[in-house]
């Protein structure tokens, strides 16, 4: 019985000391980003506010600033951001891109809630 507790608790305790019980965790930044330039935008005009769509994130810019926001829903486009996925959702076609969703209008793209 002592050899097989000499054997068991050494296995034991390595075995206690080199696992590791953390988790990895990715962080998205939150909606306060605030940059001083963005790359190629897209503007949009929505209820009369300008917006500014930049590979798929959307900004107002305040002063000298642009500060990240939420897509403005019902905002209407002519185009799609690049990399848009096709979905079915019960079963009416929607485009989504960055948690954005995108619903078909005529010649022109809504933004839509799912």
């Amino acid at each position: 019985m002592k050899n097989i507790i000499r054997i068991i608790l050494p296995v034991l305790l390595v075995g206690c000391l080199t696992t590791s019980c953390a988790t990895t965790i990715q962080a998205a930044p939150t909606q306060d980003v605030v940059i001083t330039k963005v790359h190629r935008p897209k503007v949009i005009v929505h209820k009369n506010v300008r917006y500014y769509r930049s590979k798929g994130k959307w900004y107002v810019k305040k002063g000298k600033v642009y500060r990240r926001v939420k897509a403005p829903i019902g905002a209407r486009m002519v185009t799609l951001p690049r990399g848009y996925k096709v979905i079915k959702i019960r079963g009416v076609k929607y485009y989504t891109y960055n948690g954005v969703y995108y619903k078909r209008s005529g010649k022109k793209y809504i933004i839509v809630t799912v």
